[in-house]
This record gives C-alpha cells, sequence and structure tokens, in this order.
C-alpha cells in the first residue's frame, strides 16, 4: 500500500518530516501542506519540490480518502484538538513533541487513538540515533551491572529573539520554557533508558530571557526504584552539548558513547581496567547500527508499523510518560516539594487551566512576530 501524507503546519520542523517522507517515495506520497499562513506552506511546497495541495485549513483535509498519514506540525497547545479531529477519522498521527500542553490533553488523544483503527505516535528523532539505540541494547542487556547514578545534560542556546515568535514564551500557547520544548528529548530517553521514575525534585527560573513568561533554566533530581538521576536544562549554554553520563555496577558510560572501566587496589583506590574497556568497547563496535537517524528513521519505523513490518518504537503512551516527568517537575519547582509518580488522575497539574494559573510569569511577553527568518538546529 502507498499511503497518501498531509504535512499539518508549515514551520521549520516541517522540512524534517517532508525529507522523511521524500526518503520513501516507492511507500508514501505528500499529498497536502496545511498552514494558516499560506504563503508558507506555498513556500514550503516549492522549496521541496513538491506539487501538492495547499489549503489554509486542516479540516479540508479530514475526509480525504487519499490522505493516510497526517504530521502534526503544530505548536504544543494545537497539538490535542487537530490529532483527536484526524484519529476520529481514522487517520494515522505523528504528532511532534510534546505531546501536547497538559496531560489532560494528553490522555484525550490516546482514548481517541483507542477508539480508532489509526496509529498514533509522538515524534522523538532522538531514540533513532546510532549511539542510543546501541547504548540501549547494552542496558537492557544487564552487562554494565546495576545502574545507580545518571547525569543528564539538556544544554541549549536560544536568543532572547527565539521568543518573538508569537506561540513561544508562554503558558498558554506553548505550554512550559526549556523543560518541556528541549529537555523532553532528554526526557523521553531518560525514561527509555532507565525505566519509570517514583519521584521528583526541581526548581525552575529565568535568567536571560526578558520576553518570555516560561523557564529558561530547570534543575531537577529524580528518583528511579534502584537509582537516582540529575537533570540539567539551560538555554543559556553556548557549548550547546546534550549529553548522558551513567555510573554502572561494572564500568562508567556516556552518550555520545565513551567507556571508563576501574578496578580497585588493596587499598579501596582506582586503577583503570582496560581490558574490560576494550571488551565492551568490541561489544559496541559488533552492534548493528541503523542505516538512517533521526525524523527520517521514526518515520520509516512509523510507516513499518502500519504495515506490520516491525514494532512501534515510539507510541503514545511514551509521549505520555515523558510529559508526566515534565508535569512534576513544574508541580514540584511550584510547590517547593516532592512529587511523587505516576500523577494521580485527579492531580490539579493534569489540567491545562492550573499550569496556567499556577506557574510563576517571570518576564511579560512584550514583543511577538509571525514568522522567524533561518532554519532551527536540532
Amino acid at each position: 500500500m502507498k499511503y497518501g501524507v498531509a504535512i499539518i503546519g508549515a514551520g521549520n520542523i516541517a522540512k524534517e518530516h517532508i525529507l522523511g517522507y521524500l526518503n520513501l517515495k516507492d511507500r508514501c506520497e505528500i499529498k497536502a501542506i496545511c498552514d494558516v499562513y499560506i504563503d508558507k506552506a506555498k513556500s514550503l511546497a516549492i522549496e521541496n519540490s513538491l506539487k501538492v495541495d495547499i489549503v489554509d485549513d486542516y479540516k479540508l483535509l479530514l475526509k480525504r480518502d487519499d490522505i493516510d498519514i497526517v504530521s502534526i506540525c503544530l505548536p504544543p497547545s494545537l497539538h490535542q484538538k487537530v490529532t483527536c479531529d484526524f484519529l476520529k477519522e481514522n487517520k494515522n498521527v505523528l504528532c511532534e513533541k510534546p505531546m501536547a500542553s497538559s496531560l489532560n490533553e494528553a490522555k484525550l488523544m490516546i482514548d481517541q487513538a483507542e477508539k480508532s483503527t489509526a496509529l498514533l505516535s509522538i515524534v522523538s528523532q532522538n531514540r533513532f540515533k546510532k549511539s542510543i539505540m546501541k547504548v540501549k541494547q547494552m542496558l537492557d542487556s544487564k552487562i554494565f551491572g546495576k545502574i545507580v547514578y545518571t547525569r543528564v545534560n539538556s544544554m541549549w542556546y536560544r536568543g532572547d529573539n527565539y521568543y518573538t515568535l508569537w506561540w513561544r514564551g508562554t503558558w498558554e500557547k506553548e505550554g512550559g520554557g526549556c523543560t518541556l520544548n528541549h529537555s523532553v528529548h532528554q526526557i523521553d530517553l531518560m525514561g527509555w533508558l532507565l525505566g519509570n521514575p517514583i519521584s521528583i525534585y526541581s526548581t525552575i527560573k529565568n535568567y536571560l530571557h526578558a520576553n518570555s513568561e516560561v523557564e529558561d533554566t530547570s534543575l531537577s533530581i529524580i528518583e528511579f526504584s534502584n537509582s537516582i538521576a540529575q537533570l540539567g536544562v539551560s538555554l543559556n549554554d553556548m557549548d550547546e552539548k546534550q549529553e548522558f553520563f551513567i555510573q554502572c555496577e561494572n564500568a562508567s558510560i556516556a552518550i555520545p558513547w565513551k567507556i571508563r572501566c576501574m578496578k580497585q587496589k588493596e587499598n579501596g583506590f582506582p586503577i583503570r581496567d582496560e581490558e574490560k574497556e576494550k571488551y565492551y568497547n568490541n561489544l559496541y563496535n559488533e552492534l548493528d547500527e541503523i542505516e538512517i537517524e533521526g525524523h527520517s528513521a521514526q518515520i520509516l519505523n512509523f510507516i513499518n508499523a502500519l504495515d506490520k513490518k516491525e514494532d512501534l518504537i515510539v507510541s503514545a503512551q511514551d509521549g505520555y510518560k515523558a510529559l508526566e516527568i515534565i508535569t512534576a517537575i513544574y508541580k514540584s519547582s511550584r510547590l517547593k516539594e516532592l512529587v511523587h509518580l505516576p500523577l494521580k488522575e485527579d492531580d490539579e497539574f493534569m489540567s491545562k487551566e492550573t499550569i496556567i494559573k499556577k506557574m510563576p510569569r517571570f518576564y511579560e511577553k512584550s514583543k511577538s512576530v509571525e514568522n522567524l527568518k533561518d532554519g532551527i538546529t536540532l
């Protein structure tokens, strides 16, 4: 079967989706691009040499029999409504991260997917990287022994102009700051690699972005059943490193891949165990590598899952779990207390209204434009 595709939202991230579908021309075909800024959609089509329908209202595409897959590339506050409308028509949906701007909205998306015959997946393209895939296999094999401590750096740099785009920088439209919209990548990976956390204690601040209500820095201590993790997030780091450092019983490993092994001397002090490092490096190098990475790899997995050729790697439930951790971070920072997971269904922080009402407004958003020039960094 050859799938018809619609792209909803013509912002910078839509280009990554288009590339992924164009890499699979024998299995899918882009039929339409939708954006309220019609010229923006037209430019995107021209840029990618696409002869497709251009519309400014996604509802014009809901009943189209030639559209089977929909990529949602919209601001987080719009994800739930648009996703559910397409799922009601049994259209398969690949929705950009974060899944939604609240857990209640995410639950509505999952409920609607379960009522339909369609597949719902949330973008988490960082799972589809060679080093991460290999480390995941090695951790699952327990070859490193117990995990005891993990340090996650989600470091980015965005200047104050980043928040002049109309939907960014407010709790209502963006849903949060760098914790929600940037570290969602590392938070998803943390849950995928380490399992489900049981408690979180966090603080958030905004130091350098005066045109934004939301945070540009956060720090969290996250407890798992048998280990703890430290998550640092910033939009002010000009080195922009996203890294994992995982201390295990038999080795300390890092993503991007690096390993260090020690053995103790008679007095308990360390000496490097180069033989064991060589052993683990050989195992790592012998593992098969995925041929493509990022959005293109996730789109391939999504279509393979539709064709029953492989399991879906990122489910709607995975998107929910990442958003639940983020919500717990916001709740902990607001209440100045330890938050236990999973959150209860009647937790007030499940709702977008609570987030909007209770989260601090560090600054008042005073500048806004409809579009920004240039591309994005992933």
